[in-house]
Parts: structure tokens; sequence; C-alpha cells
């Protein structure tokens, strides 16, 4: 992400001005996510990094019906 933004900060506290939304879901070890997003009419485009992208209103939702450790599959 900061190759494709190098303006954003490196380290920066989590919420809704956070460019990974109001949540983030890390998936496993690896560096992909399934997070928010402050940028709502973005959803649907190829803008990220790899990551899985949801409105605000819709990962707080799924962040509060998860815990750790649950399977996820990623279907195209």
């Amino acid at each position: 992400m900061l190759q494709r933004r190098p303006d954003l900060p490196r380290n920066m506290p989590g919420g809704i001005d956070n460019p990974l939304g109001a949540r983030a879901l890390y998936l496993a070890s690896s560096n992909y996510r399934i997070h928010g997003s402050n940028e709502p009419d973005t959803i649907g485009a190829a803008v990220s990094s790899g990551c899985i992208r949801m409105t605000n209103k819709d990962i707080f939702d799924l962040y509060s019906r998860v815990k750790v450790g649950t399977k996820v599959y990623v279907l195209n």
C-alpha cells in the first residue's frame, strides 16, 4: 500500500480516517486483509493493494460476528 500511496504515514491509529476504514481483519500471516474503506465510492473498483474492501457499515457487522481463527474462503 505504501508503494501505491507513499503519502500515507507508516503508522496510523485505527478509525474512520484510516485508509483501512473502521476495522480490518488480517488473513493469517499474509499482508492481505478484509477491511473497511473511508472512500466508499471506490468499493468494487480495482484500487486496492489486493485486499477485500467493504463499506465501514458492513465491516463493522462482519467484525462483530467472526472470531480469530475463522476459516476464510475467497472465491472469484
